[in-house]
């Protein structure tokens, strides 16, 4: 298995082409994007990346792609099964891994109902993965689509303490709760990365790994030197944790819509702002004259932090 490193994980996003085609040039330049802002890995094939709305054969083309082109140095984890049968959950991810990822990431929903209890979902997962005949490290993602399965704690000290499992993104959004899944899994190498601005602050200071969260998308840098300085520098680490937590409130608008906006027009990315997963006719003057105020108060902000 190959070694995760702590960090910052974007949650990467997926452009189209004016006929509603992926568009590779556009996935090309956000990858260069994120190299340049010194991410330590990228989160591909996620919700974010509309994985619901993309087929297996475009799924597959595009991790394959990510894979190939990802920036030197840069970690690349993916997600990608979308289907209800374990059998076809299986066969989408041993393809997925096939192309070469440093980590395979399970969607904690795709194994139970939200009805169903933790034994359930461990057996069908330990089915899944008996199906992948692989080494590879692996991860859980708790999406929030189509519903939001969070792992307890007992989960949690199975998984952590089986050996396989080296990366947690965490949607609790609640430092209470990642401070109990860090005790669970200490002393193995399940890391957690917190997908939630506002608790980051506390949660790295709690031992969480990183960031993988859909603000990554917008200032990854703000968030990698805070990942990084937080312990050294506490007074900054405090501001600096105020200005991602209140921008994160970007969050509430229409995200992935906002994201490529201020990617491909704001950041010079030049790719447009459609989804497939988002109506963008509903992205707004008001919705984009706030993207351009946060992409300001970035600049000014990164300023301040002698961030380039």
């Amino acid at each position: 298995m190959k070694n995760i490193p702590n960090g910052v994980f974007p949650t990467m996003i997926t452009p189209y082409t004016a006929d509603n085609k992926v568009d590779y040039d556009a996935v090309l330049k956000i990858l260069d994007w994120y190299g340049k802002k010194g991410v330590e890995g990228i989160f591909a094939i996620c919700q974010s990346s509309e994985i619901f709305f993309l087929s297996f054969e475009e799924r597959l083309e595009l991790i394959k792609f990510i894979v190939e082109n990802a920036p030197k140095g840069v970690s690349i984890v993916a997600s990608g099964h979308t289907a209800d049968d374990l059998d076809k959950q299986a066969y989408e991810a041993e393809k997925f891994i096939d192309t070469g990822i440093d980590a395979y990431v399970f969607i904690s929903n795709r194994f139970a109902s939200a009805d169903d209890d933790d034994s359930v979902f461990l057996k069908n997962m330990y089915y899944v993965m008996d199906k992948i005949k692989t080494d590879i490290g692996y991860g859980i993602y708790e999406c929030p689509y189509p519903y939001k399965r969070l792992l307890s704690v007992d989960v949690m000290k199975e998984i952590g303490h089986g050996g396989r499992f080296q990366f947690l993104k965490d949607t609790s959004c609640n430092t209470d709760d990642i401070k109990a899944k860090l005790a669970a899994v200490e002393g193995t190498q399940l890391k957690i990365y917190n997908a939630n601005a506002a608790t980051l602050l506390e949660t790295l200071r709690e031992g969480a790994a990183g960031f993988s969260g859909v603000m990554a998308n917008f200032h990854p840098e703000i968030y990698v030197w805070l990942c990084k300085h937080f312990a050294e520098n506490p007074e900054k680490a405090d501001l600096v944790q105020s200005f991602l937590g209140f921008a994160s409130l970007t969050e509430c608008q229409q995200y992935p819509v906002n994201a490529k906006y201020y990617l491909g027009t704001l950041e010079g990315l030049d790719f447009g702002y459609s989804s497939r997963a988002r109506d963008c006719s509903t992205f707004k003057r008001n919705h984009k004259l706030e993207i351009e105020q946060l992409h300001t108060s970035t600049q000014f902000f990164k300023e301040q932090l002698g961030i380039k």
